[in-house]
């Protein structure tokens, strides 16, 4: 019987909005992680059969294909096809699971998957042009009362529907960067990170949020940018970043007839939906998805990375699921390392391959919010 296991994932560092990634296109981001992906496993490009690319802002330097621009940029043969998909923040985990479909089928024996996304250079909700309509019709928006779909929004009528208080997610996002800077300080990204040349200067080699001088009083003093008398700011949100990652999938059989060592097998994917106006809340049904058709159950799980857009999400994620908070981003998410949109699902899928090596965790899962009220849930074990 096939299997899809994950032989190879790096990512760049992540860079800050207007850091020091913005002086690079996008599409050289992308491949810049498909040269390093072949170079740390020593494949050869032209065994790839596709290349899956998740991107949320496809317009300017981002149209056109970007999954596929990134191929011929970085130089691999004309013959590998490549492929962009946008599931929103998720995108590029539903490139993993599309490539992980795409083995267990048959139809490919060697895909990567992975995303990009350069909001110093494609501000976010870019592709949302003058003069070329909205992108919700208007059936939609009578279906919903007409409501302005504001992610911000839902993240404050997560924060009052789960009871969080405006102390318990400046807690939690303090400890998200400290979480970082400990990894960070230890080594922990430096197996996963290929460095990137900028100009003028040094590689970036090291994720530029992370935050080590901000406290709880920091945090405090910021405003509630959503609601007026709300609980979430800036400090509680995921920081608008830069950054590629990219993953090469097989199945065992073909990475022993290449000479590959296979990292982790995906053992369970799935998808799930739920309301898009409060749209944030749909890793908790996927979750519970995911453990259903696994036969796992949560304590099973050594890792989780719960993609940290604002700090209700994975609170919520844990009320509901019952979950060891320890267990959860134990290297910082999102409020720290970033959030490059169609790049994080890919980003987070590397930063936790790599943690269940380094720490012999046997099963992880991730999740993820997305735009229009879906995620995407992962659940991959250590070979």
């Amino acid at each position: 019987m096939r299997d899809a296991v994950i032989v190879g994932a790096v990512r760049t560092p992540v860079g800050r909005r207007n850091g020091a990634l913005a002086g690079t296109h996008p599409v050289d981001l992308s491949a810049h992680v498909l040269s390093a992906l072949a170079d740390r496993t020593g494949i050869d490009p032209a065994v790839v059969d596709d290349v899956i690319w998740g991107c949320v802002s496809q317009v300017g330097e981002q149209t056109f294909n970007v999954g596929r621009n990134a191929v011929l940029a970085a130089g691999w043969p004309q013959a590998v096809p490549g492929t962009t998909v946008d599931r929103q923040c998720g995108s590029s985990q539903q490139a993993v699971h599309f490539a992980a479909a795409a083995i267990l089928s048959g139809q490919c024996d060697v895909v990567v998957a992975g995303g990009v996304e350069s909001m110093s250079r494609v501000p976010l909700a870019s592709s949302v042009g003058r003069d070329v309509g909205t992108p919700f019709g208007p059936r939609l928006l009578a279906r919903y009362g007409g409501v302005v779909f504001n992610q911000g929004v839902s993240a404050e009528m997560i924060a009052q529907r789960w009871g969080l208080s405006r102390s318990q997610l400046d807690e939690y996002s303090l400890r998200s960067h400290r979480r970082a800077a400990a990894a960070q300080d230890a080594g922990a990204f430096e197996a996963e990170i290929a460095p990137v040349p900028v100009d003028g200067g040094p590689p970036v080699s090291a994720d530029e949020g992370v935050r080590r001088d901000t406290s709880l009083a920091a945090l405090g003093t910021l405003k509630t940018p959503f609601k007026t008398d709300g609980v979430v700011t800036a400090g509680s949100s995921s920081q608008i970043s830069d950054g590629a990652a990219a993953l090469l999938v097989t199945s065992s059989d073909t990475a022993r007839d290449l000479g590959l060592r296979p990292l982790v097998r995906i053992h369970t994917a799935v998808l799930a939906a739920s309301d898009p106006v409060i749209m944030l809340t749909a890793p908790i049904p996927s979750t519970e998805k995911a453990l259903k058709r696994s036969g796992l159950a949560i304590g099973d799980i050594g890792a989780f990375e719960v993609n940290e857009a604002f700090a209700p999400v994975p609170l919520a994620w844990l009320a509901e699921t019952g979950a060891d908070p320890a267990l959860l981003n134990p290297l910082g998410g999102a409020i720290a390392l970033g959030h490059p949109l169609g790049g994080s699902g890919a980003r987070l899928m590397t930063t936790l391959v790599h943690h269940m090596r380094a720490s012999g965790v046997r099963y992880g899962l991730q999740t993820m919010c997305e735009g229009g009220g879906m995620a995407n849930a992962t659940i991959v074990e250590l070979l």
